[in-house]
């Protein structure tokens, strides 16, 4: 054992035992660590200085209650986080998601790998994350806006256009960040720079709904190109039919591909005549109904309930993991190897298992973690203070440019370090090495503080 894994072993233990019982979290760092062990045997400044500890310690965790008003009147609880982990490159940044599962470990988890994602865009953005265990699914709009405005009363006390500027997540869309900045606006006065993902009436940026899911397609676009092919043709497997899973699709298409399947939480579809995106989003974004009624539209396509659209059985070129995290274990893995798949890219936040990731660089699978391939939302959100900051408001088709230019970027940033470290189109330490060296030298040169 090298004194650098032996270093990293006891980070790693230490870690472990004061955040026992944080699941995510750790497996965040488990994934981590060991992929920058050849960036510190070249550079023994920073174990010398003991950067990483720190770095794995938050900056500030908040937790607050959120009281709110059922439409029978009855008073409900809720709790509330906000995650502000590391400001070395800038203010903190990242969604806020409200979902059952939110609890302490996820928002942890979610932050550290926000860190890493905002410093790989090239922007001035450090790492947060925040939400609620609130479940919005079958809450009438007067619920969610009094939730939200509840939420927003102690959320107010932590951020700021130059501090900590939240967006939208899982369960968080427009509609939310409405409410939201609405009540923010009535406490503080206008400031348009405090939340990102506002609708274009009140200063939010053009394609900053269609950011993730387009960035994660263009990502894929930029592999695919260096090793002299395309998305034209390629069969497509996505999980989820949320946000980011929709313009995925909808990209994906646009660029020449075919895509089978979708899901939700409920089960999952495959049409062999290749998904109606469009009906889609006539299904998630108006009727907030289940995946299960696309078949109301189209009887031959085959919805499955309950089960994993990862059990599918089919050829496929890519996956599209863009549902939630864990979604694909180790077993699931064996099947996309066992389909053809050449390329898993993440569009939501590790949403593949360490020993799932282990199966695909096993079998010379190109793995893009969450952390390079679904940073195109957090770009844009970017883009959207750039824009408010200068009273301005770009069109769709420059802030696509810029997306487009930030995911060719980050991918040639995770190849060209990897290939640098001598692990050539290992993406993931490339994502790991190349991020942790931008934060770790900030932090130091800023005295550690």
């Amino acid at each position: 054992m090298t004194k650098v894994n032996e270093y990293l072993k006891k980070i790693q233990s230490k870690v472990a035992a004061k955040d026992d019982g944080q699941p995510e979290y750790l497996q965040a760092i488990d994934e981590f660590l060991p992929t920058i062990e050849p960036f510190l045997e070249k550079n023994p400044d920073i174990v010398a200085s003991n950067v990483l500890e720190e770095l794995l310690e938050p900056e500030r965790i908040v937790q607050f209650r959120v009281p709110w008003q059922d439409d029978q009147g009855n008073w409900q609880v809720n709790r509330g986080f906000r995650v502000q982990y590391n400001s070395a490159l800038g203010p903190y940044k990242g969604g806020l998601r409200f979902h059952p599962t939110v609890n302490q470990s996820v928002m942890k988890f979610l932050a550290f790998e926000q860190i890493f994602k905002n410093c790989l865009t090239g922007l001035p953005i450090g790492g947060g994350k925040g939400g609620s265990d609130f479940d919005p699914k079958e809450k009438s709009d007067e619920e969610i806006m009094r939730f939200c405005q509840s939420f927003m009363m102690e959320l107010q006390r932590h951020i700021g256009a130059d501090m900590d500027i939240p967006a939208g997540d899982i369960g968080v869309g427009g509609r939310e960040i409405g409410y939201l900045f609405g009540m923010y606006k009535k406490l503080n006065g206008y400031q348009a720079g405090v939340l990102t993902g506002k609708p274009l009436a009140y200063w939010g940026s053009q394609a900053r709904t269609e950011a993730t899911g387009y960035g994660l397609v263009y990502f894929v676009e930029h592999l695919l190109q260096d090793k002299k092919t395309s998305l034209t043709g390629k069969k497509i497997q996505v999980s989820g039919s949320g946000n980011v899973a929709i313009y995925a699709m909808e990209k994906c298409q646009q660029l020449g591909a075919k895509v089978y399947t979708c899901s939700d939480s409920s089960g999952y579809i495959y049409d062999e005549n290749g998904i109606d995106v469009k009906w889609v989003k006539e299904i998630k974004e108006v009727r907030r109904a289940r995946i299960s009624t696309y078949v109301d539209k189209y009887p031959k396509a085959k919805y499955v309930s309950g089960q994993s659209v990862w059990t599918i059985k089919a050829d496929f070129d890519i996956a599209l993991p863009c549902a939630t995290q864990n979604e694909i274990s180790a077993e699931l893995a064996e099947i996309l190897v066992a389909n053809g798949v050449k390329v898993v890219a993440e569009g939501a936040n590790m949403p593949s298992s360490l020993a799932a990731v282990k199966v695909f660089e096993e079998n010379d699978l190109y793995y893009c973690p969450g952390k390079a391939a679904n940073a195109g939302g957090v770009a844009v959100s970017a883009l959207e203070m750039a824009q408010n900051s200068q009273r301005a408001q770009w069109s769709f088709e420059q802030v696509d440019e810029e997306l487009n230019k930030i995911m060719k970027n980050i991918y040639e940033t995770c190849r060209d370090t990897a290939y640098d470290y001598g692990i050539p189109m290992n993406i993931l330490a490339g994502a790991n090495i190349a991020s942790f060296e931008k934060v770790a030298r900030a932090m130091i040169s800023q005295g550690l503080v």
